[in-house]
C-alpha cells in the first residue's frame, strides 16, 4: 500500500525521454498538513500557508517536482483535477485545493524539459495505493548526489520511499534525493556520491572557486519530500513532525542541509488510525517524529540502492 495506508494515493509522471518528472501524493480529505524546510535555497509552493505561522490546516496533496522553479508549474494541474472531484478549502465562491510543492533542480541533461500542468494531472491520473516505485521515476528522474567536487563526479539518484511502525501508529516517507552531499548506509559507508579521486578538493573543505567551472551552484540540490501518519496530529504538530523528520537527511546524507541544498520536507497527519491518541489524549508527536526520521533516513537510502 502507499506510504502504508490505503487512503492514500500516490502517482507519477516521468519525462518520456527520462530527464525530470513529478511525483504526487494524494491523501484523504481533511488531511492536516505543515512543511519544514532546512536547506537555504528551497523552491517550494503554499510553504507559507502550510507554516506554523500559516491558517490553513489541511491539505489536499503534496507534489514532488523536477523542473527548478518551472516544474511548480505542475501544481497547477493537481489543483484541477482535485476542484473537478470538489477538493478544496471551502470559500464563498469555490473549494480552493491546498497544494503543497517543492522542487529539485534537474535542468543539466534538458534544460527545456520541464513538468507542466499536464504532467501534474497526469502524475494524478496515474496515483494508485499501490507501493511507490523507488529509483529514476517521476519526480526522482533527473536526480543525482554527490556533487561536492563537481558535477562531472555525481552519481544518479532517484526517489524512495519507506514505511516505519510502532504499534497502531504508522508512518511513510516518499523523498526525492537530489542531495549536494553523498548518500551514506547506517555505519557512514557511502552507497552513491562523489566519484571523484579521494584528493580532489571538495566543499565544503575548498572554496567553491576552486572546483573549477562545473562546482556546484546554489538551489541545484535538495532532498524533498512528504512525511503521512494515520496519527491525529494538529497543524502545530505536523509541522514539528515535518521539522524533526529532517534528521533523517542528516543520518542518510553527508553533508545534509548545506546553504546550497533546497531541503524542505511536508507532514500529511491523516487522523485514519485505530489510536491515534494516548489515554492522556495528547498527540504522540515524539513518536511520529520518531518513526518519521527513521523512514525519511531508509527513503533516502531506497532512492540510491539499485536492485
Amino acid at each position: 500500500m502507499a506510504l502504508g495506508s490505503d487512503e492514500v494515493a500516490v502517482g507519477t509522471w516521468t519525462h518520456p525521454e527520462g530527464h525530470t518528472g513529478c511525483t504526487v501524493v494524494l491523501p484523504p480529505p481533511g488531511t492536516v498538513g505543515g512543511i519544514a524546510v532546512r536547506g537555504a535555497a528551497p523552491g517550494t509552493r503554499e510553504a507559507a500557508a502550510l507554516g506554523p505561522a500559516g491558517a490553513v490546516t489541511s491539505c489536499d496533496a503534496v507534489l514532488l517536482s523536477g523542473g527548478s522553479a518551472f516544474g511548480l508549474a505542475a501544481a497547477d494541474g493537481v489543483m484541477g483535477w482535485l476542484e473537478e472531484r470538489g477538493r478544496g478549502h471551502p470559500t464563498p465562491t469555490a473549494a480552493v485545493p491546498i497544494v503543497g510543492a517543492a522542487i529539485v533542480f534537474d535542468l543539466l541533461e534538458q534544460p527545456g524539459a520541464r513538468p507542466d500542468a499536464a504532467s501534474g494531472r497526469a502524475a494524478c491520473a496515474a496515483a494508485t495505493t499501490a507501493e511507490p516505485t523507488s529509483g529514476p521515476v517521476g519526480v526522482g528522474a533527473g536526480c543525482s548526489v554527490g556533487k561536492t567536487a563537481g558535477l562531472t563526479w555525481r552519481s544518479p539518484a532517484g526517489q524512495g520511499a519507506a514505511v516505519e511502525r510502532d504499534g497502531a501508529v504508522t508512518v511513510g516517507a516518499l523523498v526525492a534525493v537530489n542531495a549536494l552531499g553523498d548518500v551514506t548506509d547506517a555505519h557512514g559507508r557511502v552507497l552513491a556520491g562523489s566519484q571523484a579521486p579521494s584528493d580532489h578538493p571538495r566543499f565544503p573543505s575548498a572554496p567553491l572557486e576552486a572546483l573549477v567551472e562545473d562546482g556546484p551552484g546554489p538551489g541545484q540540490h535538495t532532498v524533498i519530500g512528504c512525511v503521512v501518519t494515520d496519527a491525529a496530529l494538529d497543524k502545530a504538530q505536523a509541522c514539528r513532525v515535518a521539522d524533526l523528520a529532517h534528521t533523517g537527511v542528516a543520518r542518510a546524507v553527508d553533508p545534509a542541509h548545506t546553504s546550497l541544498d533546497g531541503d524542505a520536507l511536508f507532514c500529511l497527519a491523516t487522523g485514519s488510525g485505530t489510536s491515534q491518541r494516548p489515554p492522556s489524549g495528547a498527540a504522540p508527536v515524539d513518536l511520529v517524529a520518531h518513526l518519521a526520521a527513521r523512514a525519511v533516513a531508509t527513503a533516502v537510502r531506497a532512492a540510491v540502492v539499485r536492485s
